[in-house]
């Protein structure tokens, strides 16, 4: 009876460890992974850097002042000036549709419903 208990304490044993040295090697994997992903996620952050200050460096006023004077004849582009913005008393809104009074009808303007009678 011991060398049964034995045995059954030892595979045991040996399946714990089996499952032990699986968790180790997929718990480094997933911190490999993890790592890889913290790479691209760093690699992608300096590439939103370099396209916002692309991004920047393109708006410049005075860039697109000079763009939109090249290209007046096909765009017609003015410069903006505070006259080119209204006040809110000339806003030109839509008439107001009138509001309804009329009495809601009752039921006494509806026929009484008869019940069908089959034969």
């Amino acid at each position: 009876m011991r060398v049964m208990i034995g045995m059954v304490l030892g595979a045991m044993v040996l399946g714990l460890a089996f499952w032990a040295y699986q968790e180790n090697y997929r718990t480094r994997q997933a911190q490999s992974d993890v790592r890889q992903i913290q790479r691209e996620i760093g690699f992608l952050q300096e590439q939103m850097t370099v396209l916002r200050a692309e991004w920047a460096y393109l708006n410049r006023p005075e860039r697109l002042r000079a763009l939109s004077a090249l290209n007046f004849e096909k765009l017609g582009l003015l410069p903006m000036t505070p006259e080119h913005f209204g006040r809110l008393d000339q806003v030109a809104y839509p008439p107001q549709k009138p509001i309804l009074s009329a009495a809601v009808p009752s039921d006494a303007d509806f026929p009484a419903a008869t019940p069908e009678v089959q034969p």
